[in-house]
C-alpha cells in the first residue's frame, strides 16, 4: 500500500490590528509549521514576537509569487506543512496568494484555512449600511483615467460596496465617486480599525469629502471604504448603463450615445438619458 504525504498548506488570518485576536489555534498553526509565507519579514516579525517563536520564513509577494509557487509545492508534496500568512487579514484578499493555491488545487494537493480577522467584513458590519447582499471590490486602479473607468462600471451596482484604499488616495477617490454616482450616496469611512485610533466614519460622499477636508489628519492609517448601492433601476436602464459606461470615459456625449445605439439597437431617448445621468457633475469628454 503506497503512504500518501501528509505535506499541508494552511492559510492563517492574521490580527488587522489588535495582536490579541489571533485565535489559540492559528498560534499553534505558526508554531508549528516548517516554513511560513510571509509578504514582508519584518512585518511579520511583530507577530512571531507576540507569540515567541521564530519559525522559518519565506517571503512571498507580488513580485515573486509566481516563481516561487513550483518550489512551494514541491515542499508541500513532500511531506512539510507550510503555512501562508499575510501582513493583516486573510490571505489572498487584495493579498498574494492565488497563484499559489490554483496551483495547489491543480496538483489536488491539501490546503486548509483557519480563519480569522477581516478588514472588509469588520468594516461592513461596522457601517449600518446594508449586508445582506455586498459586492467586495477591493482596491481601485491608482491612476485617474482606469479609475473612472472601473467606477463607471459599477454606476448600477445596487449591492453594498466594499473597497480598500491608500491614505494618499482616499480624497481623490471618493472625489470621483461623488462626481460620477453623486454627493449624496451614503458611505462609511473606517479606518484603523481594532487598533487605538480606530474610527468609522457614517455619512454621505459629499460630507465625507467635507470632513476630510476640514480634518486632514483623519487621511492616515489603512482604510476601507464602505458604499450603499444605487437604487433598484429598470433592467432597459441597466442595459443602457452597461455599453454607455466605456464609452463616456473616452468620447463626448452625443457621440457616445450614437455608437451605443448603432450596436446595440436600443432606443436613442433611453441612452441620451441614461448619458446625461451618468455624466452628471463631470467634466466633458
Amino acid at each position: 500500500m503506497t503512504e500518501m504525504h501528509s505535506g499541508l498548506l494552511t492559510i492563517i488570518a492574521t490580527p488587522i490590528g489588535n495582536l490579541e485576536d489571533l485565535s489559540p489555534r492559528a498560534g499553534q498553526a505558526i508554531a508549528g509549521a516548517s516554513l511560513i509565507l510571509v509578504e514582508d519579514r519584518r512585518h511579520a516579525q511583530r507577530l512571531f514576537q507576540h507569540l515567541g517563536v521564530q519559525p522559518k520564513t519565506m517571503a512571498l509577494h507580488e513580485h515573486n509569487e509566481r516563481a516561487l509557487a513550483p518550489q512551494i509545492a514541491q515542499r508541500i508534496a513532500a511531506g512539510e506543512q507550510i503555512a501562508l500568512l499575510s501582513d493583516a487579514g486573510m490571505p489572498l484578499i487584495s493579498d498574494p496568494g492565488f497563484p499559489l493555491l490554483a496551483l495547489l488545487r491543480e496538483q489536488q494537493l491539501p490546503v486548509t484555512i483557519i480563519p480569522g480577522p477581516n478588514a472588509a467584513v469588520a468594516a461592513l458590519s461596522l457601517s449600518g449600511l446594508p449586508s445582506d447582499r455586498f459586492s467586495f471590490e477591493g482596491f481601485l486602479p491608482a491612476k485617474a483615467g482606469a479609475r473612472r473607468a472601473r467606477l463607471a462600471v459599477l454606476q448600477s451596482e445596487s449591492r453594498t460596496m466594499i473597497f480598500y484604499e491608500a491614505p494618499h488616495r482616499i480624497v481623490a477617490t471618493i472625489t470621483d465617486m461623488a462626481e460620477l454616482w453623486g454627493r449624496n450616496r451614503p458611505a462609511a469611512l473606517c479606518r484603523e480599525l481594532t487598533k487605538i485610533y480606530e474610527e468609522c466614519i457614517r455619512d454621505s460622499l459629499g460630507g465625507l469629502l467635507e470632513r476630510l477636508s476640514q480634518q486632514p489628519d483623519k487621511v492616515r492609517g489603512e482604510m476601507t471604504l464602505i458604499l450603499g448601492g444605487a437604487p433598484e433601476q429598470d433592467p432597459g436602464e441597466q442595459e443602457a448603463d452597461r455599453w454607455l459606461a466605456p464609452l463616456l470615459e473616452e468620447l463626448p456625449l452625443t457621440q457616445a450615445v450614437r455608437i451605443a445605439e448603432a450596436q446595440s439597437g436600443m432606443a436613442h431617448r433611453l441612452l441620451y438619458r441614461r448619458a446625461l445621468a451618468l455624466t452628471s457633475g463631470r467634466e466633458p469628454a
